[in-house]
């Protein structure tokens, strides 16, 4: 199979600084880095996953940990962007890894890459199928049903991404602006119903739902479990980097892309969280169904409505698992490229400069068939991917990866003016990071 090479870009002699040379198409402007990071944290596939879990462990008043949550991440994804800023190539934290530290601690970093988003893209497309796809069409869940159908899912996103990056982007494009209007116009809608039709309850904002009032501050308790909402949602801002190579000037868009893209979801989500505590009429029973938004958005619109906001919910959360699926393909191809990866010769192939790595796309849609045969069977299947999907990425971001990493080299690694940096709030914010990570682990390892 014959590569193809792009025509010479002037970002090339940028590239060639890190020892590669061009092999993608540059067409990744601004608003597709913004998209990518919109679309891969998905507010509207996080919340429709976690928000009844939030329901079950805190409450609707565990909406107000949201805030707290979104400023730990933000920290984290501002030392993100500096390290994108530095090292705008694909790999992201095996490319940190190898060149802040040493290759041994890279090829880690990336394999702990790769599982977390495995986990996190079948995971993705199994709430698709469970929370969405099968509630707009009527369709009863089964596990093995919904195993089935997320196959599927897999191998159109596969064919997606190796067919073209600009069909892939482009189509990102439309998704996010629709999840960004849906997201609004819902918010507007439940906060309509509960103000003009008396629907809804304003005293949901401080209600603890089916928990006992006492003990919702207790260490370990409710208000620290809430912060799982949070951390399973704003995460996943530094994908952008993951397609460096792929955009338009990376050092400037990619570090103003998942900062604005982790701002954006932080402030839509807070939005929707209180609308939908608000529109939310039966507490109990909200908790108990298995797809809680999807109860209250027929509860309170009807389900002829319903199902036009749940197609919304079906655009936004494909997309996030195609970016997930993509993110993956770059960071698998990035190691095979370094000869990291067994069958590196295949895994590095670009059979053409406007596709994805066809291979390592292969490979990245394949490895996801393995918790699917777990699942199966399993009707608490989305939970364990759930649990699985925020612990993995907490344990990167934090002393295995990117923040101890970056407090242990920043010194060394010279600062360049007109790229962003952290500049005197450095040590400021790689502290408040540190100690953010370290209680999103303690939430997500110590409860029983």
């Amino acid at each position: 199979m014959r590569t193809v090479s792009p025509p010479t870009e002037p970002d090339d002699q940028l590239l060639r600084r890190f020892g590669y040379r061009q092999r993608f198409r540059r067409t990744l402007r601004p608003f597709e880095s913004f998209a990518v990071v919109f679309s891969f944290i998905s507010i509207t596939m996080a919340l429709f996953v976690s928000f009844g879990f939030l329901l079950g462990v805190a409450g609707p008043r565990g909406i107000w940990i949201w805030p707290i949550a979104f400023a730990g991440q933000l920290l984290v994804c501002l030392i993100c962007a500096a390290l994108a800023a530095k090292i705008p190539v694909a790999g992201v934290s095996y490319q940190w890894g190898s060149r802040l530290a040493t290759p041994t601690v890279g090829w880690w970093l990336g394999w702990l890459s790769f599982m977390t988003l495995v986990i996190l893209t079948v995971a993705v497309n199994y709430a698709f199928v469970e929370l969405a796809f099968q509630p707009m069409l009527g369709i009863e869940y089964t596990p093995l049903g919904a195993a089935v159908q997320t196959f599927v899912l897999l191998a159109i996103e596969a064919a997606l991404i190796i067919g073209s990056t600009i069909i892939t982007t482009r189509l990102n494009n439309v998704a996010v602006v629709f999840e960004i209007v849906g997201m609004v116009e819902l918010s507007i809608v439940l906060f309509a119903a509960a103000l003009l039709a008396g629907q809804g309850d304003w005293g949901n904002l401080w209600s603890t739902g089916t928990l006992p009032e006492a003990g919702w501050f207790s260490w370990l308790g409710p208000v620290m479990l809430a912060t799982v909402l949070g951390s399973f949602t704003l995460l996943g801002f530094e994908s952008a980097a993951n397609f460096a190579e792929e955009t338009q000037e990376p050092r400037r868009v990619v570090p103003r892309a998942m900062i604005r893209g982790l701002l954006a979801a932080g402030v839509l989500g807070m939005i929707f969280l209180i609308a939908a505590a608000v529109a939310t009429r039966d507490v109990a029973a909200t908790t108990a169904d298995p797809a809680p938004l999807a109860f209250i958005l027929e509860d309170v619109l009807g389900p002829s409505i319903q199902k036009v906001f749940l197609f919304f919910i079906c655009v936004s959360m494909f997309c996030c698992g195609l970016i997930t699926m993509a993110t993956n393909a770059r960071l698998v191809w990035a190691m095979a490229r370094d000869r990291r990866l067994p069958g590196h010769q295949l895994l590095s192939r670009v059979p053409k400069a406007t596709g994805g790595p066809t291979w390592a796309t292969i490979l990245v849609a394949v490895a996801p068939m393995a918790p699917l045969v777990y699942v199966r069977s399993n009707t608490d299947a989305l939970l364990d991917m759930f649990t699985a999907g925020t612990l993995m990425p907490a344990i990167t971001y934090t002393g295995t990866g990117t923040v101890l990493l970056f407090a242990a080299t920043a010194r060394r690694v010279r600062t360049e003016p007109g790229y962003f940096q952290l500049g005197r709030w450095q040590q400021l914010v790689v502290a408040g990071a540190l100690v953010w990570l370290a209680y999103e682990l303690i939430v997500l390892l110590a409860p029983d």
